[in-house]
């Protein structure tokens, strides 16, 4: 099986901006959601391996998991070049327009969700032998689950914007002999006392 968690909540995700690269840490609620979602894993089974991504937002929350996390860059948020830290709502509509209506499009200085797909694409191909028979969990940030879920429905990119992931949450990805299918998108039950 193949888990990828969403990192607790940072105080960009509080405000409603985008945080991308930029490298915060977790607010007091998301050090909570972190430890709700380890222990939520933990009802799935223990993690054979735990991938994170280098933002020390994902790798705080991987930790919550025990053990050593492996750091792979692949799964590192979307680069979101100059709008980095800004509010959503600061993003003019033209631009979201185009954002939506064109996977390659990347803000300026940054990343497209066409290419971003690609690593993460390669990553799941990757871990899918070993989620095969052992528990994998992944911790990332909302691009690359939109990605990892459009991966096992075999769908493009641009499905992303029809997904919503929330911090702390987990999506679960069973590998079978046939591929991969989505058992689970959003699983936030476990987030309920936090």
């Amino acid at each position: 099986m193949l888990v990828i968690a969403r990192h607790g909540q940072t105080g960009l995700n509080a405000q409603g901006r985008l945080a991308g690269r930029l490298d915060v840490g977790l607010t007091s609620l998301g050090e909570r959601q972190a430890v709700a979602l380890a222990a939520a894993v933990k009802v799935i089974g223990d993690p054979d391996l735990v991938v994170a991504s280098p933002l020390s937002r994902a790798r705080h929350t991987a930790a919550a998991l025990g053990g050593d996390a492996t750091v792979d860059e692949r799964w590192i948020e979307l680069d979101y070049g100059e709008f980095d830290g800004r509010l959503v709502s600061d993003v003019p509509n033209q631009v979201w327009d185009t954002w939506r209506s064109d996977p390659e499009f990347a803000l300026p200085g940054g990343e497209s969700l066409a290419s971003l797909g690609l690593r993460v694409r390669e990553s799941c191909a990757e871990l899918a032998a070993r989620a095969r028979r052992d528990l994998v969990v992944v911790v990332t940030h909302v691009s690359p689950i939109k990605a990892a879920a459009a991966w096992a429905l075999g769908v493009g990119d641009d499905v992303a914007w029809r997904m919503f992931v929330a911090p702390g949450s987990l999506t679960c990805i069973d590998v079978g002999d046939r591929g991969p299918s989505l058992r689970s998108f959003n699983e936030a039950a476990h987030l309920a006392g936090c």
